[in-house]
């Protein structure tokens, strides 16, 4: 019979209190909701006619609102891919059993999770130019998201790789398998699957991140639109202002879900496929056979 040691399974009384924790709960949501549809409801918000401005094409919304969320998927995507791949680098320099390379990449990490996002993508608009080094709007949003994100991601890759038990790195070692070998084939699989959450959200942090671009002139979605809003009021006053805001929050919603959603899915697959391996036999490389036998080895 198997227990849990972090807390006392709920009696009968704890699981009515909870039942009813619940349904308070849900009570309290559906009559803030209700309270917030009829306010909007008497200030006119939800009449069809505002609401039908992001479905027509004559207007210009959608065109414009899909323009923006390429434009925040494209910055997103190259830094997601910059990121995670310096992230890893750096947290195998800190890993490192080499203090030369130990101390400075640490040093990197921690500069770079210290300063603010914000003040990165400044530097890199305003700063670089001025050495030489050209930039845009997009660059220099793309680079100050790589910078600030992979010092995090890199402590993710590195609480990920330490939480391995050691004694696989020993036996990987003990097989004669090389340090790179022990990391690439042994080491990151394992970290990878067992820090893909936080790995994920860290992306949905970096992609929520991109409307930092509207502070330096990048169109993408918040900056889209925050110009159609202008434009409308300029004709309109307010009238579909609440609309493109919330238009633009639920862009990001669903954007963020379907990567979450992909994110389970993956984590799933490598799950089956960790559990089937372990049901089969393992080859092993012919330079780390013993004793000329070679063949199979059930694991």
């Amino acid at each position: 019979m198997s227990t849990n040691v972090l807390f006392d399974l709920p009696g009968p009384r704890a699981r009515r209190r909870q039942r009813i924790g619940t349904i308070v709960g849900i009570v309290v949501v559906l009559g803030l909701l209700g309270l917030a549809l009829w306010r909007l409801g008497t200030n006119g918000q939800l009449e069809p006619a505002r609401w039908a401005i992001l479905f027509d094409p004559a207007s210009g919304v959608p065109q414009a609102l899909w323009d923006g969320l390429v434009n925040t998927l494209a910055v997103a995507a190259v830094g997601m891919v910059l990121a995670t791949v310096l992230g890893a680098l750096l947290a195998v320099g800190r890993l490192s059993d080499h203090a030369w390379v130990r101390a400075p990449v640490g040093l990197v990490i921690e500069f770079f999770r210290a300063v603010p996002l914000l003040i990165l993508i400044l530097f890199c608009l305003l700063f670089l130019p001025t050495v030489g080094v050209p930039m845009t709007a997009f660059r220099a949003l793309v680079l100050g998201l790589t910078l600030y994100n992979m010092a995090v991601l890199a402590e993710i890759f590195r609480a990920g790789i330490l939480s391995v038990d050691r004694g696989q790195r020993e036996a990987a070692s003990a097989l004669g398998m090389r340090k790179t070998q022990v990391m690439t084939l042994v080491l990151l699989p394992q970290a990878v699957r067992r820090m893909l959450p936080v790995l994920v959200a860290q992306l949905v942090v970096l992609l929520k991140d991109s409307s930092l671009g509207f502070i330096v002139g990048y169109v993408e979605l918040l900056r889209t639109a925050r110009s159609l809003v202008e434009f409308f009021n300029f004709q309109f006053g307010s009238l579909y202002t609440f609309q493109l805001y919330v238009a633009a929050g639920l862009i990001y919603i669903v954007v963020n879900v379907l990567l979450s959603t992909l994110a389970r899915y993956v984590e799933r697959r490598t799950r089956r496929s960790a559990k089937t391996a372990a049901t089969e036999e393992a080859e092993l490389p012919a330079d780390v056979q013993m004793g000329g036998g070679g063949g199979a080895v059930p694991v």
